[in-house]
């Protein structure tokens, strides 16, 4: 009995493993699936992709958070945004962005409901809004872009932003250590990991406490 959990816990490891490798190329992330839709808008009119900053979709993030979950002054006649200086002074910081290598936003897209929608209808129905919207996501100077979702305090109301910037990759938006200081809640994109608008825990996580469970459950029918 030893032998046939030893080699069921084996099964278990390897299966984790691959799928912790795959976690690594493909991500469940809604922030990278509304990159993943403007992308496609653009390559379908003949324009280029836009390579998807980590770092910038961090500050994309800290941008949302700057609303403080207050969904009356995202469009409209009220509309506001935060400072430029913010930028330098806060965003940058608080996602390990070096603010020597912040480059120019060349556009904007913000939108807030109290309805979560999925990332391609976030993208067709909520943020290409208008003409003006349709403008931003075409421009070409655009180089850059970063996405960022999340609601607030773990619910409505839900925020979607894409900043684009016409930096250069590798160059903008450079991340101390190489990585983005991951701040929850909320998902931005370009950052390789899952993540949930709902529910921001790790599915690796959830799947290595499977494993536990079963080994429990195991070692109690096979009495080890």
């Amino acid at each position: 009995m030893a032998t046939f959990f030893l080699l069921l816990f084996s099964l278990l490891f390897f299966s984790a493993s691959a799928h912790i490798h795959y976690v690594a190329r493909v991500t469940d992330n809604p922030a990278d699936q509304l990159v993943a839709a403007l992308n496609d808008n653009r390559t379908a009119k003949k324009e280029s992709t836009l390579y998807d900053n980590p770092g910038l979709g961090c500050i994309a993030l800290q941008y949302i958070k700057a609303y403080q979950g207050d969904c009356s002054v995202v469009g409209g006649d009220d509309a506001k945004k935060p400072l430029d200086s913010q930028f330098a002074d806060t965003f940058a910081p608080n996602c390990g962005v070096t603010a020597s290598t912040l480059s120019q936003i060349t556009g904007r897209l913000v939108a807030c409901q109290s309805k979560y929608v999925e990332p391609s209808k976030a993208f067709s129905e909520i943020l290409m809004k208008d003409s003006k919207s349709l403008e931003i996501l075409h421009n070409k100077n655009h180089t850059e872009v970063g996405a960022a979702v999340t609601g607030t305090d773990g619910g409505a109301p839900y925020f979607w932003c894409v900043l684009f910037s016409n930096g250069k990759r590798n160059s903008s938006f450079t991340l101390e250590g190489g990585e983005a200081k991951i701040t929850k809640p909320g998902c931005f994109s370009g950052a390789n990991d899952v993540c949930s608008s709902a529910n921001d825990w790790p599915r690796s996580i959830t799947l290595w406490s499977s494993i536990a469970t079963v080994f429990i459950a195991a070692a109690y029918v096979f009495g080890l």
